[in-house]
């Protein structure tokens, strides 16, 4: 891992994602509170995550551009398959955003595309879940690419870059199946009051469910992981924007 984010930094802007946020999810589920409200509220974590992403500087107007891009681009992916059901490709967006930019990043763009989406599929109660579970999505990724586990420069496939390109998409794939997939369900037990009869029931029902999101996302690892990865790297070298 880059040393230069293990410093306090790091670990508060860590402790904000999963700690501060799913304590808000849980608690504007239990007093149901608006979801508008509970939305806000993680938005504004999560920018306060990022932020602490940089030291002693601000961000400049040109990184908050390119992550509104990618949010857009990551909205848009969910909307053009919005007639399938259950085929999402927008968090591959998202940890593509992660691995270029870092768990920070990658958690601001899944909460702000979950947020932002739902103005198209429809606000509820299972907003706020939404968002911490894309932006874990996002935050794992970029956890992963500061481990030198996933490549933020995919090499090409003629020199051996079919291994990086099939690790990003077996880790899609198992992130939607055994992290994401999993909190949408959780969700289930808050938002019916602990009424649910089989917990085991749930989770198996959301199998199916998950397995076709994730193979949403591992597809489009697949086919625009490394292009994407390789347009993002440049432009961050040229102009030396948001360095995880």
């Amino acid at each position: 891992m880059n040393t230069r984010k293990t410093n306090w930094r790091f670990w508060l802007s860590l402790a904000i994602m999963v700690l501060l946020v799913p304590l808000a999810v849980v608690l504007f589920t239990r007093l149901k509170q608006s979801f508008y409200l509970s939305g806000l509220t993680i938005i504004v974590l999560t920018i306060a995550a990022f932020f602490l992403h940089f030291e002693s500087r601000k961000p400049q107007a040109r990184e908050l551009v390119l992550l509104a891009v990618l949010c857009a681009l990551a909205v848009a992916s969910r909307a053009a398959f919005g007639f399938v059901p259950h085929f999402k490709p927008m968090l591959a967006i998202v940890m593509l955003t992660g691995i270029a930019f870092g768990p920070e990043a990658g958690f601001l763009c899944g909460a702000i595309s979950g947020f932002a989406s739902n103005f198209i599929f429809g606000q509820g109660p299972w907003t706020p879940w939404q968002m911490f579970a894309y932006g874990i999505g996002g935050m794992l990724a970029g956890l992963f690419a500061l481990c030198g586990i996933l490549k933020k420069s995919p090499r090409a496939w003629r020199d051996g870059g079919w291994r990086d390109i099939l690790g990003l998409t077996v880790f899609g794939f198992l992130c939607i199946l055994l992290v994401v997939g999993p909190l949408l369900d959780t969700s289930t037990f808050f938002m019916a009051g602990f009424s649910a009869s089989s917990p085991l029931a749930i989770y198996l029902a959301g199998v199916p469910v998950n397995c076709v999101h994730g193979s949403a996302v591992a597809l489009t690892m697949l086919l625009f992981g490394k292009p994407l990865l390789d347009r993002l790297r440049r432009i961050q070298i040229k102009y030396g924007m948001m360095e995880p």
